[in-house]
């Protein structure tokens, strides 16, 4: 199991990611090159993710080192603020607000329970039981009963109440977060030049570590840990330079860091929760001399908690006579995790959110005579899909592309029963094209069509806002895209539901999975916990059948009459950047009818040869050329815009002045301040698979140069290929290895708590 992030090809700007060997150097050219380092440095054990070359192509072009790019840091987005604070919240700040304010009310609730996690204080009880317990699990002695004996399941209960959050006030009254004072930033940038870090990390340090960061960093070095894209052999370079014969491998200090960086790291790659013994090895592997001690100390200073899951035993006979003494009850193996407590609490909330959906009754909305009705009127699975949501509060709904036409059929015939549906997407693109479909099928028209993204519902700008409580205000949520959901995401929606709402998650299973932690659709297809929809909607065509076979696991040669999939060999990665370029530019405008504002490029990774900042160099000179005069920017520039790590949304750029760079984005006007633009904003002729996940364009052409074998998996090919329309374009140089990602490269697992959570809490 690996600790480094997982698809570091999707990483947006903002993200952890790869640096220079040495803090002096600087922390790498952008968030962005996090693989790059990744596939150096290496992992303690197989490489997790969809690929750990999605960043750069793996081979001789893998891609710019961060050297090569640039001395400076890219800083994190509260590096910007530094510089002044704005008036006014961004969308991206409300969005992070809201996230904060229900990251509190996680807590909150935590604390209410009776039986929290132990942690914060210095090692003892359930904490020191557990750790004694690993140890005695790996040697092979039986678990102490204390600790590992089985909890009573939970009786069956009616849903609780939720604790509602504030209702989120607008933006435009909000103070945005002060900024770090400019003596605070100045004092860590002294600190930060004395142990040879960059400067340039000053703000966002400041930012992360808070009042006194100077003196935290001169107490604690490895701190600086805690700043985005600082890895730990430059933390180690720094705290050299400070402590001098006083740094050691040994440092407590040292072992609680790096604790907390792998599990951040782990994060990043989907797992929301080590398990001990890959925890271990990757301290090892670090150098951290006793890697149970360095976790030890770090669960009791409450920088990490641990937990304990009852693992399902398969194929063993249950015991003929019941016990009468309960200590001689056959014990049932465990795992023994470890997480951040970001993350373990947005899990326990999650399945707190969907036990309480399960287990309550959705309101009664109309009479199931008229829910039945309209079932009748409707057929196969889209019947189905409506009587599942008539009687459930949560439902799954699985299909490719043609299957929307069930979900916005649920939405026309619960708003003829009078029911506040909406829906809501992954992005702007595909909040757009599902509304046109909703056009389409139905009566709505103009602003009236109920749909919105994600981000955009639970920040406040979208959506129908919310009650008195706090609470969304609807009766029905449909969520699009629901592959995309990370824990936290899931989270602030499952929490954010009213009592006797319903709530209809769907997607496809076989495309790329969150940016974020967790594998939230998977595990709930997995748990079947509620009802399961398959759509028996077909996408149709040579697209569809090409992609359809893709998700089984089989690379299909189809008859493609219209030129809808064309095959475009290439030897090396010059001649792929071309062949790209003279495809976008002519070959498809002229073959297909497709312009090139409509043809989006997808390849696996943002560096290297062939990866997006080549091509969209490459492309740039062909269809907008310009000196890039603000950030290497022109008016008219295609571009891809990530207000926070994972989202990607794209848009053009109109102008540029003092305020900053000026973005016309899905139909709304964006400015970007000066200092966050290098970190925010790149250009979106070309783009990664994770980036173009949730919107599909009229041509796509996929660009696979040699280099780029081991970034593919099957999902990621089945992602890729699915963003297209009408054709599909393949710049083909990796041979074999394409049909060998497709058959035998499937998801990398992720290690989540979800199913173990939610089993207690769901009535049988």
């Amino acid at each position: 199991m690996s600790t480094e992030p997982e698809t570091t090809e999707d990483a947006e700007p903002g993200t952890p990611g790869a640096a220079e060997s040495t803090p002096a150097e600087g922390t790498g050219d952008s968030a962005e090159d996090a693989g790059d380092s990744a596939a150096q440095e290496g992992t303690a054990g197989p490489s997790a993710g969809e690929s750990a070359a999605e960043e750069g192509p793996a081979g001789p072009s893998a891609g710019k080192s961060a050297a090569e790019e640039g001395p400076g840091a890219r800083v994190a987005e509260g590096s910007g603020a530094a510089e002044g604070a704005a008036g006014r919240l961004s969308e991206a700040e409300a969005e992070l607000l809201a996230q904060r304010a229900e990251r509190e009310r996680i807590e909150q609730r935590k604390a209410e329970k009776k039986a929290p996690i132990e942690a914060g204080a210095k090692l003892s009880g359930r904490a020191a039981d557990l750790l004694a317990a690993v140890r005695a699990v790996e040697s092979g002695e039986k678990p102490a009963a204390t600790v590992f004996e089985e909890p009573a399941p939970a009786p069956r209960r009616p849903a609780p109440e939720p604790v509602r959050r504030p209702q989120p006030v607008a933006a435009e009254t909000v103070a945005a977060p002060a900024a770090p004072a400019p003596e605070a930033v100045q004092g860590v940038r002294r600190v930060l030049g004395e142990g040879g870090a960059p400067e340039t990390l000053a703000p966002q340090a400041a930012a992360v570590l808070g009042e006194g960061a100077d003196e935290l960093l001169r107490a604690d070095p490895w701190q600086l840990l805690r700043v985005a894209g600082v890895r730990p052999e430059q933390a180690d370079g720094f705290a050299r330079a400070l402590l001098g014969a006083e740094c050691a491998p040994d440092d407590a200090r040292r072992g609680r860091a790096v604790t907390v960086w792998l599990l951040e790291q782990a994060a990043l790659a989907g797992h929301t929760a080590l398990e001990m013994p890959a925890l271990l090895a990757a301290l090892a592997q670090r150098g951290v001399p006793e890697p149970e001690s360095a976790v030890q100390d770090s669960i009791a200073e409450g920088e990490a908690l641990v937990f304990q899951d009852a693992l399902e035993e398969t194929g063993a006979p249950a015991p003929a006579v019941e016990p009468d003494d309960p200590e001689e009850e056959r014990e049932r193996p465990v795992r023994v995790l470890v997480g951040l407590e970001r993350y373990a609490l947005a899990e326990e909330s999650l399945a707190d959110g969907l036990a309480r959906l399960v287990n309550s009754v959705p309101k009664q909305d109309g009479p199931a005579e008229e829910w039945e009705r309209l079932a009748a009127a409707a057929a196969g699975s889209t019947a189905e899909l409506i009587r599942a949501a008539a009687g459930h509060g949560l439902v799954l709904h699985t299909g490719g592309e043609a299957s929307l036409a069930e979900p916005a059929a649920l939405l026309h015939a619960a708003r003829a029963l009078g029911l506040r549906a909406w829906a809501a997407t992954h992005g702007p693109v595909g909040r757009d094209r599902f509304a046109a479909l909703l056009r389409r099928t139905g009566q709505e028209g103009g602003a009236d069509v109920p749909v919105a993204t994600v981000p955009g519902l639970l920040s406040g700008p979208e959506g129908p806002g919310r009650d008195t409580d706090g609470a969304l205000d609807l009766d029905l949520l449909v969520v699009l895209d629901a592959p995309q959901l990370d824990v936290e995401t899931a989270a602030l929606l499952t929490e954010s539901l009213p009592d006797g709402a319903r709530l209809v998650l769907a997607g496809d299973p076989a495309v790329l999975w969150s940016v974020g932690p967790g594998r939230v659709f998977a595990d709930l297809l997995a748990a079947r916990i509620c009802p399961q929809v398959a759509s028996r909607l077909p996408d149709p065509g040579p697209l569809g059948e090409l992609v359809s076979g893709i998700g089984v696991g089989e690379l299909n040669q189809v008859e493609a009459p219209g030129k809808e999939v064309v095959i475009v060999p290439v030897r090396d990665a010059g001649e792929a950047v071309h062949r790209t370029v003279q495809l976008v530019v002519d070959s498809v405008p002229r073959a297909i009818g497709v312009p090139a504002e409509e043809t989006q490029v997808i390849t696996p990774g943002h560096g290297g040869a062939v990866g997006t900042r080549a091509l969209n160099a490459a492309l740039k000179e062909r269809l907008n050329p310009g000196p890039g005069r603000f950030g290497g920017f022109d008016p008219g520039d295609r571009i891809v815009y990530s207000p926070t790590p994972g989202r990607a949304v794209p848009g053009r750029v109109v102008k540029a002045d003092a305020e900053g760079l000026h973005l016309s984005c899905a139909g709304g006007s964006v400015v970007v301040p000066k200092e966050r633009v290098e970190q925010s904003v790149r250009h979106g002729w070309a783009m990664t698979a994770h980036q173009a996940v949730g919107s599909r364009w009229p041509a796509v052409v996929v660009v696979l140069p040699g280099d780029a074998a081991q970034a593919l998996s099957r999902p990621w090919v089945y992602t890729a290929f699915g963003r297209a329309d009408r054709h599909l374009s393949v710049v083909h140089g990796v041979e074999q290895a394409l049909p060998r990602a497709v058959a035998e490269v499937p998801a990398k697992p992720r290690t989540t708590r979800l199913p173990v959570l939610l089993a207690p809490q769901i009535a049988g």
